[in-house]
């Protein structure tokens, strides 16, 4: 299309320029030329002339119109902001999503070199640059110098010049992300354009206090090459007009808003403003891939029986196996039983006795505490629709967690989820015999243009009735599928 566009548009111009230098020769023939023809002539040479100036000072421009090379993990450079005090506790997340052997390209930060064996393969390590010039003015102790250092790592990193980068990713020593899904999110925009992309805070009360329009640098954000060299130019200039700031992300959500551009909202990064069991966030996620996780010091361990660094081991074995599907919820329903079945893949799966009803399915439930420990209202309102988790053990749906992940050589992927017991809680009805689910899938591949109008997929569950085991297949819907009991 674009070889056809361009030949096309060459032609129109080289008649163009035909018709002028033939009208150009008839005008040095005076003698074949009246008054009136003269009058022609000039109209006519002034018309072609127009018209070439503005087929050749405005054409289009085919280099940015012409299809790239589809985005991989290669052309994502990720900056991970640590310290020396930090970074020997926290260099574990990195090694969840990132190895020298892998194609990911990550480099660390920190205010001082590490210790021998401290850097030891997690991702080469940086020495900040010298920030003591720059103001720093926020009063009453509440924030940290270090916040212009990190900050500033969105130019130095820009500086190295780093060859194929399409994206600059920003996160903390302790974000986790996703680096698959990261990339198909990434590549449903063109990266030749200025774009500021991540998410804000859960916490409405957090959104009060540093911005609903700034994307908050532990869940992670991402900035277009073009933005970001843009951005490293000035950048020094912005950290002198904003020493009251308090944190490293209010810094660049500043310099990028004098830049006349906003925030390009994605669900899929999470700053995780909360503490405690995430399991209502993680069991009923949006309807997009899961980029990033942060906070996780602050959270209880995701599986049960696991410290917190083989509970995400354990998650990122079902990532590996299939990283677009991970925690995307699917509801299916059995009506010879009457059970409502919520499964977030590769986590776990909620058996609940009669019909629920999807929407209500979608809110999450409050398994988890707010950031600020605070009695005030605001401290434990957030950004999303909420609804209660029974202080009753049994009146809680049965819930089933990950225990292990298959795949074969054709995308068939089966996994597998074993029964959470509840002491002294015994359930009179279809689910008391349950105690393993089995989920096939076929691995979650979307395009770009699936990616930009997603689909919650639905599920069957197999019959013959099932005893002490189900078995549940995710597939797409129909077009006009309902996800309903059907009654």
């Amino acid at each position: 299309m674009y070889q056809k566009s361009k030949r096309k548009f060459n032609s129109f111009i080289k008649a163009i320029r035909f018709w002028y230098l033939w009208l150009s020769l008839l005008f040095v023939m005076p003698k074949a030329l009246t008054p009136s023809r003269l009058k022609a002539l000039l109209l006519a040479l002034s018309l072609f002339f127009n018209l070439y100036l503005l087929f050749s000072l405005h054409a289009p421009d085919y280099h940015i119109t012409r299809r790239s090379s589809p985005t991989t993990r290669r052309h994502l450079l990720f900056a991970i902001a640590s310290s020396s005090r930090s970074w020997p506790r926290r260099k574990h997340y990195l090694r969840l999503w990132h190895s020298p052997a892998s194609s990911t390209r990550a480099f660390a930060f920190l205010d001082r070199a590490a210790y021998p064996g401290d850097d030891d393969g997690a991702a080469p390590v940086i020495v900040s640059g010298d920030t003591s010039r720059f103001p720093y003015t926020v009063g009453g102790g509440g924030g940290l110098r270090s916040a212009i250092r990190v900050a500033r790592v969105v130019k130095e990193i820009v500086d190295r010049g780093e060859a194929e980068v399409r994206w600059y990713v920003f996160g903390d020593d302790d974000t986790v992300f996703f680096v698959d899904n990261l990339v198909q999110t990434l590549a449903k925009y063109d990266h030749d354009r200025w774009f500021y992309i991540g998410s804000n805070s859960e916490s409405y009360m957090q959104n009060v206090k540093y911005g609903f329009d700034m994307a908050f640098g532990g869940g992670g954000f991402a900035i277009s090459h073009s933005l970001a060299k843009v951005l490293a130019r000035v950048f020094d200039s912005c950290l002198m007009r904003y020493g009251d700031l308090y944190g490293s992300d209010s810094r660049v959500f500043s310099c990028v808003a004098e830049l006349g551009v906003g925030l390009t909202h994605e669900p899929g990064f999470h700053q995780v403003d909360m503490r405690g069991n995430l399991f209502g966030m993680l069991s009923a996620h949006p309807l997009s891939p899961l980029v990033s996780l942060h906070h996780l010091d602050a959270a209880d361990p995701i599986f049960p029986n696991m410290n917190n660094t083989q509970a995400l081991e354990h998650l990122f074995k079902a990532v590996k196996a299939d990283p677009a599907r991970i925690v995307q919820q699917t509801v299916c329903y059995d009506r010879t039983h009457s059970l409502t079945v919520s499964v977030a893949w590769g986590y776990a799966i909620q058996v609940y006795d009669g019909n629920e009803l999807l929407p209500d399915l979608l809110s999450l439930q409050k398994t988890f505490m707010p950031w600020r420990r605070s009695r005030s209202i605001e401290a434990s309102q957030y950004m999303f629709k909420m609804r209660d988790y029974p202080r009753d053990t049994c009146k809680r749906p049965s819930i089933f967690y990950l225990e292990s992940v298959v795949s074969n050589n054709h995308g068939g992927i089966w996994s597998n989820y074993t029964r959470h017991n509840v002491e002294n809680c015994s359930k009179e009805n279809a689910i008391k015999k349950l105690k393993h689910i089995r989920v096939i899938s076929q691995k979650l591949e979307l395009d770009v243009e699936e990616m930009k109008a997603p689909r919650r997929q639905c599920c069957n569950i197999l019959e013959p009735s099932f005893n002490d085991s189900m078995t549940i297949i995710i597939r797409r819907c129909r077009d006009d599928e309902l996800i309903s009991m059907n009654i």
